[in-house]
C-alpha cells in the first residue's frame, strides 16, 4: 500500500471528525457522518477505536433506524425516496463492512443490517428521477446483494441496465455534468462492476475519464459550462474524481491517470484538505487495492484542440492558457429555465495562468428575448469556430372572422415569452428578425470573437466576468458593485504576472445586460459573480472582440 497516499486520507478524515454535524441532519448527512466516523475509528487514526466515537456511532445509527419509514425509504428533500436512500444506503454498506468482527461495536453494525433488510426490498421496487438515479440505486443494489442475496435486486440491477448506460461515443454522459459523473456516476458502475463482476461498466468510466483529460484546467478544476445540473455555473475543483483515476490508472497501467489522481493528492495537502478527501478514507479502507502504488505519472495532454459533440463544445489548450467554446445549450429546443437542461449563456471562457475570464456573453435588447444561447456550434477549420442563432418574434393579427367568438373569451396561450388569452396559435403574424453569428478564431496568444448580427434594430450588450482576484485596467469604473465599461482602447485583467487584454473598446453608450422575460417575471437573475466589463453595440452591423494573453 502507498502510505503515504493512506495517511494524507487519515489525516484529512480526522479533520472531518472535529467538525460537528448540525442538528436536524437530513439521513444522507447523518450516514455520510457515520461513515466518516467509522473510517477513523477501524483505521490508523487518531480516533482509532475511540470510545466517544463509538458512542456516537451508537447515536447516530439508533437516529437512522428510528427515521426509517416502515417501506424501507427515507425522506431526504423527497419523500419516500428510493434514490436518496440509496445514496444513504451505499454509505451505510461501506460501514457494516468496516465493522465486521468489531465486537464492541456489534450493536452498531446489528441496527444497520436491519435498515438495510427494510431498503432492500423497497430499492428493488422504486422509481427514480434522473438518468445517475439509476446507477445509484443499481450500486445500492450491489452492496446489499452482498450482505443479503436476493434475485430481487440482481434482477432490478439487470431491468436499469438493460437502459442502456447514458454514455456518448465522445465519454460524456446525458446529464454532462462533471460533479454528478464524479460523485454519482462514475463511481456506482465501478462499484456494480465490482460487486456483480461486471467488467463491461468500466470502459464507459474508462471513457468519461479520457474525456476529463480534456476538461481540466492547469489548476485542478474541471470545465462544467456544457453541464445540464447545477454546476453548469459554479466551479467544481474535480476531487471526487480522485478513486476513480486511481483504480483505472492501476487497472490499466495508465500514467496519465495517475498524474491525475497524484496532482488532487498534492491540492489535498493543501487547500483542499480536510474539506473533502476525507471522504475517500472508508472506500479504501474498505478496498485496499485502491491504494496500491501508482504506476509512474505520464504528461497531462497540454497542447490540444478536442471536440465534444454530444454537447457542442471545443476545449483549446496550449500550455498554461485553456478556452472553452459552447453552442450546446438545450434552450432552443425547451425554451424553459430548469434543473435537467443546459442554459448557461456562457458561449467563451479563457485562463491564462492565474488570470481567469469565467465568461464572456451576450444579451440583445430584443423584445425581451433575453442572452443569445447558440443553436449550433460548426467548425470551419482546426481552431476556428461558428456559433450563431435566429430570434423571430412577432406581432399578432386579428383573428379570422371565424375564430372569433361573442364573449371575446379565447384559449390561454403561449407566445414564447408570455402566456395571454389571445389564442396565438390561430393568428397570423408579422415577424421582426434577428440574426447573430459570432466566430471565435484561435490567434497567436488569444483569440479574436467576430460579432455579426443582421436584421433587426436592436442595442446589445457584450459582457466579460473576471474571476476575483485581478485587476483591471483601462476600464471605467460604473458602479461599486463590480460593473465596468471599456469605453476605447484595451482593457487589461492582471494577476500575478498573467494578464489578458481585450479590446478595442466601444463606446460609452451604456445597454442594460437583459436576462429576459423569462428571468424578470420571477425576479431571477443572470448576473455571474465577478469583475464584469461590458462594451456594447447596435445591431445590424459587426463588432470584433481581440482576447490576447501575456
Amino acid at each position: 500500500m502507498d502510505q503515504e497516499f493512506v495517511r494524507l486520507l487519515t489525516v484529512a478524515n480526522e479533520a472531518q471528525i472535529t467538525r460537528t454535524l448540525p442538528a436536524g441532519s437530513d439521513p444522507r448527512r447523518v450516514g455520510r457522518e457515520l461513515r466518516r466516523l467509522v473510517a477513523g475509528y477501524v483505521g490508523e487514526s487518531s480516533y482509532r477505536h475511540d470510545p466517544a466515537i463509538l458512542e456516537r456511532l451508537r447515536e447516530l445509527s439508533g437516529e437512522l433506524v428510528a427515521s426509517q419509514h416502515p417501506d424501507g425509504t427515507y425522506d431526504i428533500g423527497n419523500l419516500h425516496s428510493p434514490p436518496d436512500t440509496a445514496f444513504l444506503v451505499q454509505d451505510l454498506c461501506v460501514v457494516w463492512e468496516l465493522l465486521e468482527g468489531n465486537e464492541p461495536a456489534a450493536g452498531v453494525r446489528s441496527a444497520i443490517f436491519g435498515i438495510l433488510q427494510k431498503a432492500g426490498p423497497a430499492l428493488a421496487s422504486g422509481g427514480v428521477h434522473t438518468p445517475n438515479h439509476r446507477w445509484e440505486v443499481s450500486a445500492a443494489l450491489a452492496r446489499i446483494n452482498h450482505i443479503l442475496p436476493d434475485q430481487r435486486y440482481v434482477d432490478r440491477i439487470d431491468e436499469w441496465l438493460a437502459e442502456g448506460i447514458d454514455a456518448g461515443p465522445d465519454g460524456i454522459y446525458s446529464e454532462r455534468s462533471s460533479i454528478y459523473a464524479a460523485a454519482v456516476t462514475n463511481p456506482s458502475l465501478l462499484t456494480i462492476a465490482w460487486r456483480q463482476d461486471r467488467p463491461e461498466l468500466i470502459e464507459y468510466v474508462r471513457r468519461n475519464l479520457e474525456a476529463t483529460l480534456h476538461l481540466l484546467e492547469p489548476n485542478g478544476e474541471v470545465d462544467t459550462i456544457a453541464s445540464r445540473r447545477q454546476d453548469q455555473f459554479g466551479v467544481f475543483d474535480g476531487w471526487p474524481y480522485l478513486l476513480q483515476f486511481r483504480e483505472l490508472a492501476l487497472l490499466d497501467g495508465d500514467g496519465r491517470f495517475a498524474a491525475v489522481a497524484q496532482s488532487i493528492e498534492r491540492r489535498g495537502s493543501g487547500e483542499l484538505g480536510a474539506n473533502e478527501l476525507g471522504d475517500s478514507l472508508a472506500e479504501v479502507l474498505e478496498r485496499p487495492e485502491l491504494a496500491a502504488p501508482l504506476p509512474p505519472a505520464t504528461e497531462l495532454p497540454a497542447d490540444f484542440v478536442k471536440e465534444f459533440p454530444s454537447q457542442a463544445s471545443v476545449r483549446i489548450r496550449r500550455g498554461s492558457r485553456t478556452a472553452t467554446i459552447f453552442g450546446g445549450t438545450d434552450f432552443h429546443e425547451v425554451p424553459v429555465i430548469a434543473s435537467g437542461l443546459s442554459v448557461n449563456p456562457t458561449f467563451f471562457k479563457l485562463r491564462h495562468g492565474d488570470a481567469i475570464l469565467d465568461s464572456v456573453r451576450l444579451a440583445p435588447q430584443f423584445f425581451g428575448t433575453g442572452h443569445f444561447h447558440s443553436e449550433y456550434l460548426r467548425r470551419w477549420s482546426q481552431s476556428v469556430v461558428e456559433l450563431g442563432a435566429e430570434l423571430a418574434v412577432p406581432y399578432y393579427q386579428p383573428l379570422a372572422p371565424e375564430r372569433r367568438t361573442p364573449d371575446g373569451r379565447y384559449a390561454l396561450t403561449p407566445d414564447g415569452r408570455f402566456y395571454a388569452s389571445m389564442d396565438f396559435g390561430q393568428r397570423s403574424r408579422d415577424y421582426h428578425k434577428l440574426r447573430t453569428a459570432i466566430t471565435v478564431a484561435e490567434v497567436e496568444n488569444g483569440f479574436d470573437l467576430t460579432f455579426e448580427l443582421t436584421g433587426s434594430e436592436a442595442p446589445y450588450a457584450i459582457e466579460l466576468c473576471f474571476r476575483p482576484g485581478g485587476v483591471l485596467s483601462g476600464v471605467e469604473e460604473l458602479d461599486e458593485s463590480g460593473n465596468y465599461q471599456l469605453e476605447s482602447g484595451t482593457g487589461v485583467y492582471t494577476v500575478g504576472e498573467d494578464r489578458i487584454e481585450f479590446g478595442p473598446g466601444s463606446g460609452a453608450a451604456r445597454v442594460m445586460m437583459d436576462p429576459g422575460e423569462r428571468y424578470r417575471m420571477l425576479n431571477g437573475s443572470l448576473v455571474p459573480d465577478g469583475l464584469r466589463v461590458y462594451l456594447t453595440g447596435r445591431a445590424p452591423g459587426v463588432q470584433r472582440l481581440a482576447i490576447r494573453t501575456t
